[in-house]
């Protein structure tokens, strides 16, 4: 059974001009892109996030991605630009299955 999931922002290296830490979007439904109002998603953020939601709204846990981290069930994965060379913004997100 497919479960809705919570992408959080929390943390940023650098300057990120799309996030704040706090920011959240969810993938409904196992597949349905869902933004909050005002909100806007980078397609970075997608990229790092496209590999592994489909197994994550199945239940898959974290750790058995690899993607474990400090809050149990949920999985952590980071935006694909290297701040340090780019000058820009490296994000770091939060996935959490939702009920």
């Amino acid at each position: 059974m497919k479960s809705d999931l919570r992408v959080t922002v929390v943390e940023i290296r650098g300057h990120c001009p799309v996030y704040r830490v706090g920011d959240r979007f969810f993938i409904r439904e196992g597949y349905q892109l869902d933004v909050p109002t005002g909100q806007r998603v980078c397609m970075h953020a997608l990229a790092s996030v496209m590999p592994y939601y489909a197994a994550l709204a199945r239940g898959v846990p974290p750790v058995e991605l690899g993607l474990g981290g400090p809050r149990e069930g949920c999985a952590y994965v980071q935006c694909l630009d290297p701040e340090f060379l780019t000058g820009g913004g490296t994000v770091v997100f939060e996935i959490e299955r939702m009920p």
